[in-house]
């Protein structure tokens, strides 16, 4: 067995900032003190738009951009700047820019709906011009330089067109047409910026109550409780974690910065190096993008895009992302085995039964999955989840202190406390209750507000909910969810200018007869040149921005090949998602490395190694969709139970061990069985079995000869 770690090792790691938000910046009081007011409204102000009162979509955002835009300028630094505290003039005169660009969109409203395409005054230029470069600057503060320079490479090409060669060649644009087409519901303010201020802003206020509400630390809690004590359990722990905790979160680094804090130090100290436990958090935090039930901000996306209902595109991801789990899984365990790598001793975990008894902390992600079977909207659905939350949070705090309770006078403490509590909590249901009578009997005031159950989240956030759940932590979730939506409005505007050019340029339909061309040489070339630029796309930026490039330059051209619409997408979302751990700018492998203080390099190849089931499952569902949900139950089910034992053939080939050490000449048979196993089709089944279970049998029986 490998030798632990010294005490001195197996310290929580320091957090990593997030993406690029090394350049946050210290604010003076009076300057925090604006910020919380501001990111509380933010947020307030979308939950109103999208459940009460809504706006004509321009406007709204507009605002969105403008409003997300001045938080940004506020919170990051331009450079990373040790020491320095306040916002300097400079910016304060940037964040007015920022507030002065949506105000113009306000009062010009109707005008520039008129003019929309066809005319522009001298304001609308000089609006499109400011609004267009302090999108690329709010992008570039808060999430690196990878987006901006690829936007500024496609407005670059926006105006040499006339001197390009061959499929690149258009007639090139005027700079004042290129400004007011760009800062328009045609770039900026598209469809990526539509899904921004509705889906993703509305789904991150919902992880930010869970947060507030401690739903994470409860799930890493429990995950080791279960799973801590097998062997490698730490590591284990951190892929059931990536299982429940990605899937509300959606953000791969997000995720790492979050689970990996606990999870990275218990892998230490059970005796994995410091790359291995860097990758397991690495590799299981982004496959939380690729799990239902809320997947990555991408997935909102492709439903605006496409047309498909959310919860489709939830279903079809169900047998890819467990298929990933499964590896992640498989993976763990043979290299424990390799190792001999042991659990944690169960005095060191947190109690199961404790654990159990807080189960009503996953009511929230129970109410949000059950409202989206039922086919409510994803708003509703979010809103009811936000509710779930509040009230989880109040069960939380009152659970705590009653359980603290230690004695006559501690009891009766307690005992007043939860009094206290359930005369609030029948004032919360007195309200609501009044709330649906007035509905019901059609209270003008009220009943302008159509729905009933979301209009009564927005009275949780400024209600007895919110003191049942605690002014402070309300306020607290507000802010949080603003700040953590800042970064996905400024990558969502900025790829907007990104396919706003493709539209202007027409280059989005030569790409597609350039997949065509490709395609009538080999389909499968055309296809792993479609999952080759969507690496690319996706290295050093979000998978939100690299989906929205994919989807408007690649896609349209598999759909043209014959590739369905849902697969097309799903293929480049995957490809997409994936890039935050592949070499050689891989986020989350990168965030993992720095807090595991491991090599980044050495982490990301072994994120890869274990996370490349996910490399092929997309040609799989290329080859047959029954992988995506698409067919008859019985076809699926085989194709499910054939890919477990397929991702289980290449864990062991790629790990070395399958029933025993493996030799090179096994490892690449086991390869081969592990692609037939994946193709769906009983002929390749049957080859994959034929192929691989002779060697598992062979490997046990030489393990216990050697034993004997």
């Amino acid at each position: 067995m490998s030798n632990a770690p010294a005490a001195e090792e197996i310290i929580r790691p320091a957090v990593p900032d997030e993406e690029f938000s090394g350049n946050r910046r210290q604010l003076r009081r009076w300057e925090t003190l604006l910020l919380a007011v501001l990111c509380v409204g933010f947020t307030v102000f979308h939950l109103y738009v999208l459940n009460v009162y809504s706006l004509e979509p321009l406007l709204f955002r507009a605002i969105h951009v403008g409003w997300g835009a001045a938080l940004g300028l506020i919170i990051y630094a331009p450079f990373r700047s040790a020491g320095r505290v306040g916002v300097p003039w400079y910016d304060w005169l940037l964040v007015l820019a920022a507030i002065a660009c949506a105000i113009y969109v306000v009062v010009e409203l109707d005008g520039l709906l008129f003019r929309a395409g066809a005319q522009f005054t001298t304001g609308d230029v000089i609006s499109g011009f400011v609004g267009t470069l302090l999108v690329l600057e709010f992008t570039r503060r808060t999430s690196g330089l990878a987006l901006p320079i690829v936007a500024g490479i496609f407005i670059i090409y926006s105006f040499v067109g006339p001197w390009m060669p061959g499929v690149l060649e258009h007639k090139g644009f005027a700079i004042d047409r290129f400004f007011t087409y760009i800062y328009s519901e045609y770039g900026i303010f598209g469809v990526t910026t539509q899904v921004s201020s509705s889906y993703i802003i509305l789904f991150v206020t919902f992880a930010a109550f869970l947060h507030v509400s401690r739903v994470g630390d409860y799930i890493n809690d429990l995950c080791n409780a279960m799973f801590g004590w097998s062997r490698g359990g730490p590591a284990k722990a951190a892929v059931a974690s990536g299982i429940m905790f990605g899937s509300i979160s959606g953000s791969a680094v997000a995720n790492v910065v979050a689970s990996g804090m606990v999870t990275i130090p218990m892998m230490r100290k059970v005796g994995y190096d410091r790359s291995t436990a860097a990758a397991i958090e690495a590799t299981s935090s982004t496959g939380g993008q690729i799990t239902p039930p809320v997947l990555g901000a991408g997935a909102f996306l492709m439903a605006e895009i496409t047309g498909i209902p959310y919860g489709q595109i939830a279903l079809a991801a169900v047998i890819p992302a467990l298929l990933f789990y499964i590896a992640c899984w498989i993976h763990v365990d043979l290299h424990a085995i390799r190792l001999g790598l042991k659990g944690i001793s169960r005095s060191e975990l947190p109690p199961l039964k404790l654990m159990l008894t807080r189960l009503y902390l996953f009511s929230p992600l129970i109410v949000f999955i059950w409202a989206l079977l039922e086919g409510y909207s994803p708003f509703r659905a979010g809103g009811l989840g936000i509710m779930a939350a509040l009230i989880a949070g109040w069960l939380s705090r009152l659970f705590d202190d009653i359980r603290s309770a230690d004695g006559v006078e501690d009891v009766r403490t307690a005992t007043a406390v939860l009094s206290a509590l359930l005369l609030r909590f029948a004032a919360l249901a007195a309200a609501g209750i009044l709330l649906v009578v007035a509905f019901q009997y059609g209270v003008p005031f009220v009943k302008q507000f159509g729905d009933v159950v979301v209009w009564m989240v927005v009275i949780v956030l400024v209600g007895p909910p919110a003191a049942l759940f605690g002014w402070k932590r309300t306020l607290e979730a507000l802010s949080l969810a603003a700040r953590d939506t800042v970064q996905l409005v400024a990558v969502c505007a900025c790829a907007g200018i990104i396919v706003g050019v493709i539209a202007l340029t027409g280059i989005g339909g030569r790409f597609s007869e350039l997949i065509l061309g490709i395609a009538g040489a080999s389909q499968i070339v055309a296809m792993l040149f479609a999952a080759l630029v969507a690496l690319v796309l996706g290295m050093g930026m979000p998978t939100t921005a690299a989906y929205a490039i994919a989807a408007a330059v690649i896609a349209p051209g598999l759909a043209k090949i014959g590739v369905p619409v849902l697969v097309a997408h799903m293929f480049v979302f995957y490809f997409a998602v994936v890039s935050a751990i592949t070499p050689p700018v891989a986020l989350a492998s990168f965030a993992a490395a720095g807090m595991a203080q491991a090599d980044p390099w050495k982490t990301s190849w072994i994120a890869l190694k274990m996370g490349l089931a996910t490399f092929l499952v997309p040609f799989m569902f290329f080859y047959s969709p029954v992988l995506l949900m698409q067919g008859d139950p019985w076809p699926i089910i085989q194709a499910f139970v054939t890919a477990s034992i397929g991702v289980w053939f290449l864990a062991g080939s790629t790990e070395g061990w399958f029933g025993g050490r493996l030799p090179m000449p096994l490892r690449v048979v086991m390869f081969v069985a592990a692609l037939c196993m994946l193709h769906p089709g009983s002929v390749t089944d049957v080859i994959g079995l034929a192929l691989g279970m002779p060697i598992y049998f062979w490997q046990r029986l030489r393990l216990r000869q050697a034993a004997a």
